[in-house]
């Protein structure tokens, strides 16, 4: 395998004011995107971001430390021309959300997921008009239709930068309700990561910690605190 990576070229990164944002530019020159489009953000908060990103390169381009950059590149070059389809398929996860589906046993299990889940599915019924309805095991239970079109209307009004940011929140922790708590700030990312990984954990309790397991879960956890951020900087200006 081939360890080519491309090298810095350029001696600094700076934000410029377009007519729709922001864009970073590599000496005075523009970033295109992989599929050559100006890489054009919504806010300053987001341009400030990749300057840093990109500014962090040392001889060799490195994209694994540039979070927004990436997430940035996917708005413009995939969601943007797949917007329905990626919002329709974040919506699905309401059908089959992490929160519904509950162990029969052990009793203590159920319990922590009755104490800990049942809060966020009462939020959503009240602040987003979506009552979902638990059930106990894996068999797939088809939820309310007025339900998942409310939350389905929520997803597809968001702009293409938070849908990007959105996506990997839901992704990563397998709930579309999970995700609405984070970015209506009922839940801070952290809040979210953890009752995402109820299960995981109890498990973790009862056989101890597998090390290649917890490695891969910072990864993700890393991804979704990324993720939450791009969402929350493409809406204001902090």
């Amino acid at each position: 395998m081939s360890d080519w990576a491309a090298k810095r070229f350029w001696k600094k990164a700076t934000t410029a004011r377009t007519n729709h944002g922001y864009t970073v530019e590599l000496d005075g020159r523009s970033i295109k995107t992989p599929a050559k489009t100006l890489l054009q953000v919504p806010t300053l908060a987001l341009a400030e971001a990749i300057v840093g990103e990109w500014d962090a390169q040392q001889d060799k381009i490195d994209p694994s430390t540039m979070p927004v950059t990436r997430t940035a590149n996917s708005a413009l070059d995939k969601v943007t021309l797949q917007f329905v389809e990626v919002a329709d398929l974040l919506a699905a996860y309401g059908d089959s959300d992490l929160l519904c589906y509950r162990a029969n046993q052990p009793m203590e299990l159920v319990a922590r997921q009755d104490e800990q889940w049942n809060p966020l599915l009462d939020w959503a019924a009240d602040h987003l008009g979506a009552r979902l309805r638990p059930v106990a095991g894996v068999m797939h239970h088809p939820q309310d239709h007025e339900a998942l079109t409310r939350l389905a209307d929520r997803v597809h009004s968001m702009t293409v930068f938070e849908l990007a940011g959105f996506h990997d929140i839901v992704a990563i922790s397998g709930s579309l309700v999970l995700a609405m708590a984070v970015v209506d700030e009922k839940l801070t990312v952290d809040e979210a990561w953890t009752l995402s990984r109820l299960d995981e954990t109890w498990q973790q309790e009862q056989w101890g910690v597998d090390e290649e397991a917890a490695k891969l879960a910072e990864k993700k956890h890393t991804e979704i605190k990324n993720a939450a951020w791009f969402f929350h900087a493409s809406r204001s200006e902090t």
